[in-house]
């Protein structure tokens, strides 16, 4: 197979990312375990920066945090020069625990509570983008309650639905995400916020889906935001100095997938801004994007530790590993494929097909259906390609499966960034009330 860009063979005949043993590093750590190759993660940070900034005017990247976020990577955004895009209180409060520039924070979310936006309007969060009519009236509320101005984008509905599966599809007129264009949504919220002292409407953002591998619907999408943006000019007078065209560009998980760079899709989405804004003689707005996935999905991979095989009669050959729904839950959720190898001998012997199974109680859980793989023994080291993405950010506790630790690799160095989870910290949150504390032979004696 072709190993990802992260992935080369060693001296040793077996796996290493930035010049680390895979074998070694699963020793160090155990498994299952989150590898991020942080000096590609770097390289991808700033292919969108510097190039933005090549084929546009003023542009900023603004890192979509629910891809993948810890404390360790608010401090590498940072560093790198890019802004942070995120959806809930608890991304805001990890942001704000790394020490993460609110100013440079876009808080994001379809259903945000009047404690998140209080707490935003308090920690001076860079733009909030507000979803609905509703929101943009208890935001106005809260920011006259503090007596500040708060800068908003306002995220419109395009009425785009993108080639992707169906659960990430944002953009199209039947969704949750934001005001539609065509029912007066938009426009209306438009006229409210200029009406508002205390909102300072800086602009309108969208967001199409997720995993979308051509650039065509990011380029229709830009036309209807521009002609939106010159909608507003010719109704209210107000020229809108930004647009936010969210983020969405897909990455390799597989060999049949044929995604477009970093490059190519920034020619082309910036193309479509400054020709669409030529046509209506507009001002070019500050273009930001939000790229989540296409920064850390193929600088990631999980490790695990081969425990059963199991040869059904008539049927596939099961690989077991240590993991599984718990740390990856995507195939199971989206039907997600993926490429892995052997990392402790990925060249040996003769090829197996097999599936490969996770441990939790649902015979869903499978990860790969149906891979070739040197016949995989008990023992065996798999590294699964692709992973950086939506996968520590949607772990699950179901089983009461451990969360596994997240490590760094940069220049031959590892570096731990997330703990693994103990048993000691499953319970760290429960209690027994008082009315059980009661031996179980006294209750039933009282009864």
């Amino acid at each position: 197979m072709q190993y990802p860009e992260m992935a080369t063979i060693d001296e040793n005949g077996q796996l290493a990312v930035a010049g680390v043993n895979l074998v070694e590093l699963a020793r160090r750590f155990g498994t299952p375990l989150y590898v991020y190759d942080a000096d590609l993660i770097r390289r991808n940070c700033r292919s969108y920066r510097d190039l933005l900034l090549k084929y546009y005017p003023e542009g900023e990247i603004a890192y979509a945090g629910k891809a993948f976020l810890t404390m360790a990577m608010c401090r590498l955004l940072q560093q790198e020069g890019l802004s942070l895009d995120v959806v809930s209180e608890g991304e805001l409060f990890l942001a704000r625990s790394a020490g993460f520039p609110p100013e440079r924070i876009y808080f994001h979310g379809n259903n945000k509570s009047a404690a998140e936006l209080k707490t935003a309007v308090e920690w001076g969060v860079g733009r909030v983008v507000v979803d609905n009519l509703a929101e943009l009236e208890e935001l106005a509320r809260e920011a006259e309650r503090q007596r500040r101005t708060v800068s908003i984008l306002l995220r419109i509905k395009p009425g785009i639905s993108p080639h992707t599966h169906r659960h990430i599809q944002t953009g199209q007129l039947d969704s949750k995400f934001g005001l539609g264009i065509t029912d007066g949504q938009a426009m209306a919220a438009v006229k409210k916020a200029l009406q508002s002292p205390r909102l300072n409407l800086r602009g309108l953002h969208c967001h199409i889906g997720s995993q979308i591998l051509d650039p065509q619907p990011f380029v229709l999408a830009a036309g209807i935001m521009v002609a939106l943006l010159q909608e507003i000019r010719r109704k209210t007078g107000v020229v809108l100095p930004e647009l936010n065209l969210g983020g969405g560009l897909g990455i390799r998980y597989t060999s049949a997938d044929r995604r477009c760079s970093i490059g190519d899709f920034l020619q082309f989405l910036t193309r479509a801004v400054i020709d669409r804004a030529g046509e209506y003689d507009f001002p070019l707005p500050k273009l930001i994007l939000e790229p989540g996935r296409s920064i850390v999905g193929e600088a990631g991979l999980t490790l695990y530790t081969i425990g059963t095989v199991k040869e059904i009669p008539g049927g596939r050959r099961y690989v077991a590993v240590d993991g599984g729904m718990s740390d990856n839950l995507r195939p199971a959720l989206y039907g997600a494929r993926y490429e892995a190898a052997l990392a402790n001998r990925p060249a040996a012997g003769e090829r197996q097909t097999v599936s490969i199974a996770g441990k939790a109680c649902e015979s869903g859980d499978i990860l790969i259906k149906d891979i070739e793989l040197p016949a995989p023994r008990s023992g065996d080291l798999l590294a699964v390609f692709s992973t950086g993405a939506y996968h520590f950010s949607m772990f699950s506790h179901y089983n009461r499966h451990l969360r596994p630790a997240v490590v760094f690799l940069s220049q031959g160095r590892a570096e731990l960034v997330v703990r693994r989870e103990s048993l000691a910290d499953l319970t760290r949150l429960e209690q027994i009330p008082p009315s059980l504390e009661a031996p179980a032979a006294t209750r039933a004696e009282g009864a």
